[in-house]
């Protein structure tokens, strides 16, 4: 289903939202798109958002800059910029455990959920997924974060 429907549906991607947001309000997912939107309602807060986008495009930078320069030690420039501000968001804004600390599967759905995160950064959807994900979760505008929504806790 591409482009994806507009917001009002509350469907993001492939994932319905109408009935709640997988693993928060919902089942738990099962599919790598209901897992992206458990994903993204773990990084409402904007700041947590901006620092997982600014270290995932610093990692790509430097996995860039080893295949140009012939480099491989700046390979490890991806995971350590790409989570090194990225995991202490979760504990300073969103007041939660990194979604990738929950299982493998998790921890490799993580990995694609960070990259479509980023590419949705750059390509103006994100904004417009999280809202999906505020309004299938039902959050008032004041409520920044699960956290701000007490009744509202991962499954």
């Amino acid at each position: 289903m591409w482009p994806p429907p507009p917001v009002g549906s509350v469907t993001i991607m492939r994932a319905d939202l109408s009935n709640g947001v997988p693993g928060v309000t919902g089942p738990a997912p099962t599919t790598f798109d209901e897992f992206y939107a458990f994903y993204l309602s773990q990084h409402l807060h904007p700041m947590t958002r901006r620092s997982h986008v600014a270290g995932m495009t610093l990692g790509w930078m430097s996995a860039a800059a080893a295949l140009l320069s012939g480099r491989p030690v700046l390979l490890a420039g991806l995971p350590l910029f790409g989570y090194a501000g990225a995991i202490p968001s979760h504990y300073i804004w969103e007041k939660n455990r990194p979604a990738s600390f929950l299982g493998v599967r998790e921890f490799l759905w993580s990995i694609g959920c960070d990259l479509r995160q980023t590419i949705g950064f750059y390509s103006g959807r994100l904004d417009r997924d999280v809202e999906a994900v505020r309004q299938g979760l039902g959050l008032r505008p004041d409520q920044t974060t699960l956290a701000d929504a007490p009744d509202l806790q991962a499954a």
